[in-house]
């Protein structure tokens, strides 16, 4: 171990910078600047914390740059019943592979990765893995809800020795981080982290809904609910499928512009209108519904719209957006008798280590843009309070804060 490595790292300003870092570090404890969740509802604190080496199947990064995700926000704000404090926050990032625990294969020192809170085992006997319906792999669920890592401890210390959990199996608001092997797809080295970590959740979530989960059909009709960023990305995916009518439904109109650029063909605001927005699209706009919602707020009564909404027959209604902890869902069954379908999905049914690398080489071939998401960027770890404040203003898709 004792040689120096030199890699290509991207930087904020889009071209490459030689780091040079002593490999001495391999298999020590490496001390960096982390954004810490002390409390809900608090705003996070810049700490220097200590990150112990990878063990066992796990891989320790260098993290690029992150973006911030509402579902950071939802934890922060106190509605994740899965939310533990004090934490490291962040699931959405571009990283470099710094050093890996023995057994690690699938990535050396140097890979670009994105870090996947949804894992994939790819293990014969994962029936999870091994089956074409779900993406679901569960082999480290059960300590990653715990905010530890497989072996359930935890790789974060603060200055005063003591431990703070992770975070989603990513906890990418820290400058290094720990992630199990199975966590990272390796991606494309050309790829800028700085733009290609947003496959990381939110862009990959809603282009997978209309793809993967629901399949959506050339001269399908669709309602997409709530235009944040995985709004967007349903759109996005729903224009490149071939739907023929995509409406946009949101509270805010200065979302509108956006959604109509990225491929709506309408824009409803439910706040204005007479009826509820269901009766509305399903009677006014069209006779029977449309052919595929989805609901982007985690807003229970909006997942309720959304359902009535869809086509009386056939119309598949997705659930993406995630809702507070004790909330539940309702309809009267007829509206499932009657033929329409209601599903969720995660993660957008990608199976993480396979697909992502496909969709940043897709994006990398130009055929799918993802820049129009970036409305804000900001440099520094202990930057990312402002990130959250920009995202509480409603007028922003996606802050990357680039360390």
């Amino acid at each position: 171990y004792e040689y120096s490595l030199h890699f290509l790292l991207a930087t904020s300003q889009g071209h490459n910078a030689v780091i040079e870092r002593n490999m001495s570090t391999v298999g020590k404890p490496i001390t960096c600047k982390a954004m810490v969740a002390r409390a809900a509802k608090q705003p996070l604190v810049c700490e220097q914390i200590t990150v112990d080496p990878p063990k066992e199947g796990e891989v320790r990064v260098k993290v690029i740059s992150n973006a911030l995700c509402h579902t950071d926000i939802y934890t922060l704000d106190g509605y994740d019943p899965e939310g533990l404090f004090p934490s490291i926050l962040g699931h959405e990032a571009g990283c470099i592979v710094e050093s890996v625990g023995p057994g690690v294969t699938s990535v050396k020192v140097g890979d670009s990765i994105i870090p996947c809170y949804t894992p994939q085992c790819c293990e014969v006997q994962c029936v999870f893995c091994q089956s074409p319906k779900t993406n679901l792999c569960p082999k480290i669920r059960g300590t990653q809800g715990q905010g530890v890592m497989p072996d359930g401890t935890s790789r974060f210390k603060d200055s005063e020795g003591k431990p703070i959990y992770h975070f989603m199996g990513c906890s990418t608001m820290s400058e290094y981080t720990v992630v199990a092997e199975i966590s990272c797809a390796k991606i494309n080295p050309k790829a800028k982290l700085d733009k290609v970590c947003l496959f990381g959740c939110g862009v990959s979530t809603g282009l997978g809904a209309v793809w993967n989960t629901c399949k959506v059909e050339v001269n399908s009709t669709v309602a997409v609910f709530g235009l944040g960023a995985v709004g967007l990305a349903v759109i996005q995916g729903a224009k490149m499928a071939g739907a023929s009518r995509i409406i946009g439904v949101d509270i805010n109109p200065k979302k509108f512009p956006g959604a109509i650029d990225m491929g709506a063909t309408e824009c409803v605001n439910s706040s204005e209108l007479g009826v509820p927005v269901q009766k509305h699209i399903a009677g006014e706009l069209t006779d029977w519904g449309v052919d595929y919602s989805f609901d982007c707020t985690g807003n229970t009564e909006v997942m309720r719209s959304a359902l009535e909404c869809a086509h009386r027959g056939w119309g598949t209604s997705c659930i993406i957006g995630v809702a507070a902890s004790g909330h539940e869902i309702s309809t009267r069954p007829f509206q499932l008798v009657t033929g329409r379908i209601w599903k969720g999905t995660a993660f957008g049914g990608f199976k993480s280590r396979r697909d992502v690398p496909l969709l940043v080489e897709r994006n990398l071939k130009g055929e799918l843009p993802i820049d129009k998401y970036i409305t804000h960027e900001f440099d520094g770890v202990d930057k990312t309070n402002d990130a959250i404040h920009a995202l509480h203003s409603g007028e922003c898709l996606r802050a990357v804060v680039k360390y």
